[in-house]
């Protein structure tokens, strides 16, 4: 045979299979214009002149690597509708006589095709969108809008390269599936999975357990050092216990609504209920794909968008002051040549502010076992949990910065916690019991103990002497580990960014020259590197949420397509034996209603469950608002199942469509 009779019959092919090709070759295109949008702004030089280049850069080539990973599988797993569909049709070639190499042929040449199409349709659309999302970027930033257009060549390689390869794959699986598979059973691949499962209850109760694992993780980790650890432990049990309990669990659900008489026996049920039991083996997998995908985009979408509308918050946690000076060691008397040293150069630079906050202060790392706080060198990570930092301050120095007049009595304390609870009417600390005269609401800011990812207990001493007490002993146990004894120095200033960013500089060389130990921290200049992390995470968060969607949504209208022509001749011959259209229509609801919600009811389970531990890994970047977070979600979630519905109607009209021709 001529080679353009190959080409010929390869494009009429994916012209008659239009229905079942378009979504596919779509996809296909948006996915390669993300990669290379992705890829593209990871080589932008124009991002080493943003704020937060460093941390951007990083986070774009991350996202563009998971976005290939992604990609890999996505489309092997999308093919694969395809393939079924197409199995039929190979079967008939073959009977008529085409011998599998020249099917192989035909599949080689759509397979060229289909990356043709994809390679330069996404490659085009991503090229013209790339200025954009890069303009787009740039303003969330803060930056100037540059001139001029950036071609990456490189990126343009990579995403050759990339497709090139999986397109590659794809057609050498599918010549394989047809190479191994004879004629006949080309013919019935496409009403393969008709016999009835068996319940499968050790799955099914294995899928509970498993579950109900991932779940106590997230709900019972509360320190954040804890959850980074655990998050992915309790990410990977959840993906396995949702597809255990889609494919074991729901044969025992419907085989329970079928034993259920008062339900089962009605018309609309009865067939929908029936019908999904036989295929239920291979409608678990996409179901729980769905539902995988919908938690990965509520999950990823709420808490980049939190971070990001949360981020002058999270600022202002992590640096409760425009400029902190911490002097080290500050010692019991603190450091009050440091301090002078920081008023004369305001004085001499003109530094205006107000607000002006001077204490000494004491931070160490312990064990919580209840109300008692130990302090020891061996964290182990089975403790992890447990792991609290302590940070006293005496009260004169807290009723100054608060402009309180509070007071204590010997063995008396006050105590504020930032993020765990504690209820006891004592505190014990090695060997020596407090008694908690009242718990605090606020305490004194200090952006050292907010960056740590342990949760912190302040507590107010009555003097220096209680103080100084403390440092000793956890000195003689921590040893190399332990806290000094350090004084903060931290005031606001009427300036622009650029003022308060050179007061820094001048400060700190200042300090350099008259040898004291100290660092400096600008709230201008740490804005810089959080919006290029929180920038560039909620950006990676919204690409990977909108190319999950994508995969979700044609996850859902393949899996409808699929069902419609397994159900057509079925629903045939209920309406010969008197089955109305009426009849027919209202069982096709009750099919897909029974099952269509049930991914996004449980992605909301699962988004429910991951809420704290969530919270607490939000907490690594200063993110304390759970109230931002939780309307975050919220909002997330009511957006995508509005689309989830609207998903909903379309494809049931395509299903009925197939059904009742």
């Amino acid at each position: 045979m001529k080679r353009s009779f190959y080409l010929k019959l390869a494009s009429d092919n994916m012209r008659k299979n239009g229905k079942t090709y378009t979504p596919y070759l779509v996809t296909c295109i948006l996915t390669v214009a993300i990669y290379y949008i992705v890829k593209s702004l990871s080589l932008n030089p124009g991002l080493g002149n943003m704020v937060g280049s460093t941390y951007l850069n990083e986070t774009m080539f991350l996202g563009s690597c998971v976005i290939g990973i992604f990609a890999f599988i996505f489309l092997f797993y999308t093919n694969s509708f395809l393939m079924k569909r197409r199995k039929k049709e190979f079967g008939v070639f073959n009977i008529l006589g085409m011998e599998k190499k020249h099917i192989s042929r035909v599949l080689a040449w759509e397979s060229v095709y289909t990356a043709l199409i994809s390679l330069v349709l996404g490659l085009g659309l991503g090229i013209a969108l790339d200025k954009a999302m890069y303009l787009v970027i740039n303003k969330v930033l803060g930056g100037e809008s540059p001139f001029g257009f950036f071609l990456s060549f490189e990126a343009i390689r990579g995403t050759f390269a990339l497709f090139a390869v999986i397109f590659l794959l794809i057609c050498l699986r599918a010549v394989r599936q047809i190479h191994i598979t004879d004629p006949i059973a080309l013919l019935r691949a496409g009403n393969v999975g008709e016999k009835e499962p068996r319940t499968k209850w050790f799955l099914a109760l294995a899928g509970v357990l498993v579950l109900a694992g991932g779940y106590y993780i997230a709900l019972t980790v509360k320190n954040p050092i804890a959850s980074l650890v655990l998050f992915f432990v309790a990410v990977i049990l959840v993906i396995v216990g949702t597809y255990l309990l889609f494919t074991a669990g729901s044969i025992a659900l419907l085989k329970s609504l079928r034993k259920n008489k008062r339900y089962y026996y009605r018309t609309k049920h009865f067939v929908s209920v029936s019908g999904m039991i036989y295929r239920m083996k291979q409608n678990a997998v996409g179901l729980a794909n769905i539902c995988i995908l919908s938690t990965m985009v509520l999950v990823m979408v709420s808490s980049t968008t939190s971070l990001m509308v949360g981020m002058e918050g999270a600022i202002g946690q992590r640096y409760p002051a425009d400029v902190m000076v911490y002097f080290s060691p500050g010692g019991p008397e603190g450091n009050p040549e440091g301090v002078e040293a920081v008023r004369t150069l305001r004085r001499e630079l003109g530094a205006q502010g107000e607000r002006e906050t001077v204490y000494r202060y004491l931070a160490f790392p312990t064990l919580r076992d209840d109300d008692e706080f130990v302090v020891s060198k061996a964290y182990a990570l089975d403790v992890l949990d447990d792991i609290n930092n302590l940070f006293l301050i005496t009260l004169e120095d807290y009723n100054a910065s608060m402009g309180e007049q509070r007071t204590l009595e010997d063995g008396e304390i006050f105590l504020y916690s930032n993020r765990g609870d504690f209820d006891s009417p004592t505190l014990r600390l090695m060997d020596r019991e407090y008694r908690v005269k009242g718990r605090l609401d606020s305490f004194v800011g200090n952006g050292i103990v907010a960056a740590n990812i342990a949760s912190t207990y302040f507590i107010v001493v009555p003097d220096v002497d209680a103080l100084q007490e403390i440092y000793e002993e956890q000195k003689a146990i921590l040893e190399q580990y332990a806290g000094e004894i350090r004084q903060v120095y931290g005031f606001d200033m009427e300036a622009e960014r650029e003022e308060q960013n050179a007061f820094c500089n001048a400060l700190r060389e200042r300090l350099s020259q008259s040898q004291i130990s100290a660092s400096v921290e600008g709230k201008a200049e740490a804005r810089t590197s959080f919006l290029g992390v929180y920038g560039g995470f909620f950006f990676i968060g919204i690409f990977l949420g909108t190319l999950f969607v994508i995969a979700t949504v044609l996850i859902i209208y393949y899996k409808q397509i699929s069902e419609g022509y397994d159900d057509k001749n079925r629903f045939e011959v209920m309406q010969k034996v008197g089955m109305s259209r009426d009849e027919v229509k209202a069982s096709i609801h009750s099919q897909v209603l029974t099952v269509f919600f049930l991914p996004l009811m449980v992605a909301g389970i699962h988004v429910a469950a991951a809420f704290p531990m969530i919270s607490r890994l939000l907490e690594l970047f200063n993110m304390l608002d759970t109230r931002l977070y939780v309307a975050c979600t919220a909002i997330c979630f009511l957006v995508f199942a509005g689309m989830y519905v609207m998903i909903y109607g379309l494809t049931a009209k395509t299903y009925y469509r197939i059904v009742s021709r």
